[in-house]
């Protein structure tokens, strides 16, 4: 049964930061950010009945949000960005690349704000810290995000680790680290060549071993939560991506994380997070 809008928990109830994703995977990938009265949705990978949908079942209010951030144009991160915007009647901020990639899905009443992927830049009570990687777009970046006192970091979709996104992440709270494959499985399924080494490039998804590798190099008192997310349905399982980053964390495997396809991930309070 839909949760009643009078009984649906606000933004505003508690301050700090707070996420959630509400799905994650080739299929389609969202996830919301909030603090005080900011919402920020980030990618829109579901059509916007969907994206309606899933909010619903995280008890939040799609009347609420403030904004759309869009990190690169393939469509499990994008498919629904034009309907969504409109149906919901905000702004998407994406870097002058991705726009460029999907501007013939947005009318001329389209409210978009561009964005220099080295410059951080605030909505509502969000900073947001944009930052570029290495994956096979035109002008891909992940993000970090912070009220002032607590700070969240995403990435995924990025085939190498350069120096700068080791540097972005650092200080973070909190981070949803992208585990996309299993290099064996990839290795030995059933892909065609073509699509396993792209899959594998250094601008392509970032392996088990090599976001553990990552995680060991921001690793911190500080960072006290992981979640690994956009795992391949064919070529990971949730428990090599929870092994593989539990030892770079030096914790049980079951203090990782793990956003689904489906389900995504229940809310989490930044500040309230332990590993």
């Amino acid at each position: 049964m839909a949760i009643q809008k009078s009984k649906r928990r606000t933004q505003a109830d508690r301050p700090g930061l707070r996420f959630g994703i509400l799905g994650s995977g080739s299929r389609g990938n969202t996830a919301l950010i909030e603090s005080g009265r900011t919402l920020l949705m980030l990618d829109s990978g579901f059509s916007a009945r969907e994206t309606a949908l899933r909010f619903e079942r995280h008890d939040r209010d799609h009347d609420q949000l403030s904004a759309i951030l869009i990190t690169h144009e393939h469509s499990d991160h994008c498919r629904g960005v034009a309907s969504c915007a409109r149906r919901f009647g905000v702004p998407v901020w994406m870097t002058a690349g991705t726009f460029a990639a999907l501007k013939d899905q947005f009318n001329d009443t389209a409210d978009i704000h561009l964005i220099n992927p080295h410059v951080s830049f605030a909505i509502g009570d969000i900073e947001v810290q944009p930052f570029p990687v290495p994956h096979d777009a035109r002008e891909p970046c992940q993000f970090t995000f912070s009220d002032g006192n607590s700070r969240l970091g995403f990435l995924t979709d990025i085939g190498s680790i350069t120096a700068h996104v080791v540097e972005m992440l650092s200080d973070c709270d909190a981070l949803v680290l992208e585990c996309n494959h299993d290099a064996r499985m990839l290795r030995d399924g059933p892909y065609p060549p073509s699509l396993k080494a792209r899959v594998a490039g250094e601008h392509g998804h970032l392996e088990n071993a090599t976001a553990a590798k990552l995680l060991s190099q921001i690793v911190s008192p500080r960072l006290r939560y992981v979640a690994a997310a956009h795992l391949s349905e064919t070529n990971n399982t949730p428990a090599l991506a929870r092994a593989a980053l539990a030892r770079a964390m030096d914790c049980e495997p079951e203090w990782i994380d793990v956003a689904e396809q489906d389900e995504g991930l229940a809310f989490h309070h930044v500040s309230e997070v332990w590993v």
